[in-house]
């Protein structure tokens, strides 16, 4: 194959794959904050059932298992800071694909695009030089 029609496959490839995180980048970067800002709000609010439905079932189970407890009350005890008025205090949202993270000042948090919508895979992270992310909320 002349080098011509290589470089029309791999282009078109490259499209489909940055096409396919289900909408624009402005949307999911959209969708994406507003599941972050609901999360930040109902944690301010102590409000169990609402944290625990934006957090992506790895997630809830493992703060189930550890808690020994239900979601609802068990994400409660955990000690993951939040924006008191979440909403002008986002430092920046990135995303790639089906994954985000959304930066606060007190958190960092990592998203995922489910079926039902974007979920928080990880909570309370905190960045470290040259080392993943520590966590306080994520999957088992």
């Amino acid at each position: 194959m002349p080098w011509r029609g290589r470089w029309g496959v791999t282009a078109g490839a490259a499209v489909v794959l940055l096409t396919a995180g289900c909408g624009t980048v402005e949307e999911r970067r959209t969708a994406a904050l507003d599941a972050a800002l609901d999360f930040e709000r109902a944690l301010g609010a102590r409000d169990g059932v609402t944290v625990c439905a934006v957090l992506a079932p790895g997630v809830r189970d493992e703060v189930e298992r550890s808690a020994r407890t239900s979601c609802e009350e068990g994400v409660l005890e955990e000690e993951v800071p939040f924006v008191a008025a979440a909403g002008d205090e986002v430092e920046g949202v990135d995303v790639a694909g089906r994954q985000a993270r959304v930066v606060f000042p007190a958190d960092t948090l990592f998203l995922s695009r489910f079926s039902g919508g974007w979920k928080v895979v990880a909570a309370g992270c905190t960045p470290r030089p040259e080392r993943p992310y520590r966590c306080l909320l994520k999957g088992g």
